[in-house]
């Protein structure tokens, strides 16, 4: 009941718990695409690799939203290009982009003297939400809603086949770079609230939960929006009663869901895997 009164009397409060829903829904969305296209890697990378924008922002003075979309599409930009003009596979140059990104970005951010701390950015700090974050966040939302609506069929189909969708006459890779940015969007959003080194597991977590779940991917992403609302109230609510870092708990509740999905699963639960082996020994030996 205090939790609620909080709510209902400090704006701070409101604030953080919009915002959190919309990250943990655009996350969800938009890591269905990620999880699907086994770019778990590349969502880290970029996640990672924004840091040096948001400190450049902060230097120039100017929104670190601009700063960190630009680098987080130069690295998904520097990662194909090393990949396609080198022997260097595509997990040793996510690796060596995103590592030597982030590293760049830890330095100018001790470089900018800014209020900002470290760790905020790297942790998140969700209570410190601004109006312009909550805002930016929303803004952020519907875009990548409106894009998954208008193009969902492009997207499913170049997602679980890629040559029937070049045959079609699909640009794979122009779908492949919209799908960069709208991830280096969902980072961007992610920041204030689980931070850049936990945005990953938001992406991921919720995407895998669900897809243990359905065999449809219009279902997969309804869940996993769901998975990262609620694990986003539940992170938050506890965070708060217990005063614990909030990107945490979050990414620990949303853990929670794939646990009980992986275990109890209806289709892919391994205790209901179990006793379906069990019955099928049974039947034989019978």
């Amino acid at each position: 009941m205090n939790f609620i009164n909080d709510l209902l009397t400090y704006e701070f409060l409101q604030k953080a718990l919009f915002t959190s829903v919309m990250v943990g829904i655009i996350c969800g969305v938009i890591g269905c695409f990620i999880v699907l296209r086994g770019m778990a890697l590349m969502g880290d990378a970029i996640s990672h690799a924004v840091l040096p924008g948001v400190a450049l922002s902060y230097m120039f003075g100017i929104n670190f939203f601009y700063g960190a979309v630009v680098t987080g599409m130069l690295t998904a930009l520097g990662i194909g290009y090393i990949n396609q003009n080198s022997r260097i596979k595509s997990d040793s140059s996510i690796g060596i982009v995103f590592s030597s990104a982030f590293a760049l970005g830890i330095i100018l951010i001790a470089k900018a003297h800014t209020s900002t701390d470290l760790n905020s950015i790297l942790f998140g700090n969700v209570l410190a939400v601004r109006s312009s974050d909550m805002w930016t966040t929303l803004i952020i939302g519907a875009i990548v809603l409106l894009v998954v609506i208008l193009f969902y069929k492009e997207l499913l189909i170049s997602t679980f086949d890629p040559t029937m969708s070049a045959a079609y006459g699909l640009p794979n890779r122009l779908i492949h770079y919209v799908i960069m940015i709208l991830l280096t969007m969902v980072t961007v959003a992610s920041l204030q609230t689980v931070g850049i080194i936990l945005v990953v597991a938001m992406l991921i977590t919720p995407a895998s939960t669900a897809y243990l779940l359905t065999n449809r991917l219009s279902v997969m992403i309804v869940l996993s929006a769901i998975f990262g609302a609620v694990s986003a109230v539940i992170g938050l609510y506890i965070s708060f009663l217990y005063n614990l870092s909030s990107g945490a708990v979050i990414v620990l509740v949303t853990t929670a869901f794939f646990a009980l999905a992986f275990i109890f699963g209806p289709k892919q639960g391994i205790l209901w895997r179990a006793i379906r082996v069990r019955r099928n020994k049974s039947t034989v030996q019978s």
